[in-house]
Parts: C-alpha cells; sequence; structure tokens
C-alpha cells in the first residue's frame, strides 16, 4: 500500500467501516440479527453487495463481487461505473445559491471552486 493510500484510508476511517479494491469503495455494516457483516459498493448507481461472518471473509467477497462486476461489464461490452468521478448535482435554496455566487464573485474564483473550496474545509475539519 504506497503511502498515499494509507492517507486516504486513515481520512476515510473517520467517516466508518469502508473497504477499498481497484478503485471501489464498499460499507461495512454488522447485523447483530443475522451475525454477519454486509455491505455495499458506494459511489456508483448498480448495486453490487458483499457479506461475510469475519473481517476476512467479508473482504474477500467484497474484492470477489467487485471483480465479478468488472468481468460481468467486460462480457457485456459495457464501461464500468467509475466510482466519485468529480461530478455531482446538488439542489439548494435558491437564496443561498445566490449568496455562494456573489462570494465566489468577490474571491475572484468559479462556483465550482467555491463549493470545491467549501466542500475541503467541511470534510477536513479546516
Amino acid at each position: 500500500m504506497s503511502i498515499t493510500q494509507n492517507r486516504q484510508r486513515k481520512r476515510y476511517a473517520k467517516y466508518g467501516n469502508y473497504l477499498h479494491y481497484k478503485n471501489y469503495v464498499g460499507n461495512v455494516e454488522f447485523s447483530e440479527e443475522d451475525s454477519c457483516f454486509h455491505g455495499k459498493i458506494i459511489g456508483i448507481k448498480s448495486l453490487i453487495s458483499f457479506e461475510g461472518n469475519c473481517v476476512k471473509s467479508i473482504t474477500e467477497d467484497f474484492h470477489n463481487a467487485v471483480d465479478e462486476y468488472l468481468i460481468f461489464c467486460s462480457e457485456k461490452g459495457i464501461e464500468p461505473e467509475k466510482p466519485f468521478k468529480g461530478s455531482f448535482n446538488v439542489r439548494i435554496d435558491a437564496a443561498l445559491h445566490r449568496q455562494l455566487a456573489l462570494a465566489a464573485h468577490a474571491r475572484g474564483v468559479s462556483l465550482n471552486t467555491m463549493v470545491e473550496d467549501v466542500i475541503r474545509q467541511s470534510v477536513s475539519g479546516e
């Protein structure tokens, strides 16, 4: 694991329990009722789930789920979804949109740059 990957994993750790493989991220939850771990890949529209009864087995099932998804896409000739591709739609109150746009203009940056800066500050704790 590279230093950058290790830093990213530590940063994500404060948001919950995640597995990482081939640029895909899976959330992990525990079901007391079923006595197992389960999760799904986040950041894509396709529903890809995995489960296991211990850390090793859920990690293996997560890796298998990603590999099977990539094989399926290859066999069907479709492009696999890329998680967190860097764009998303946000709907906010019109007054807040106006305030943000004016603040961005006053700083001499685009609205996208302003939103990115605000989000970066929020998730990094700056």
